[in-house]
């Protein structure tokens, strides 16, 4: 489906984490909305664990990635040797 979107709302009683960090967005650029998208490239399954979440972060060109109460930073991960033969896999967008 094309052109839909299922809002979600948090309070502070449900989730007091998640209502801090869009309340701080709020805050820093006046826009109350967060969208949130499936974390996935390629057409590959949906990151379901820590290890699918850092291979997935450390192919593409996201800048950050926040695990739990850690976050991780691009620049600040040691180099790995990636082997490109998963793209092989995967139709391109």
């Amino acid at each position: 489906m094309q052109y839909s979107a299922r809002i979600q709302t948090v309070t502070h009683d449900v989730n007091p984490r998640m209502f801090s960090v869009l309340k701080a967005f709020d805050e820093l650029t006046d826009c109350p909305v967060l969208v949130n998208t499936s974390f996935n490239v390629r057409c590959e399954p949906i990151v379901c664990t820590p290890e699918d979440a850092y291979r997935c972060f450390m192919r593409t060109e996201i800048d950050a990635l926040v695990l739990g109460d850690y976050i991780l930073y691009r620049d600040e991960q040691a180099a790995v040797e990636m082997d490109e033969s998963w793209k092989k896999e995967y139709e391109l967008d």
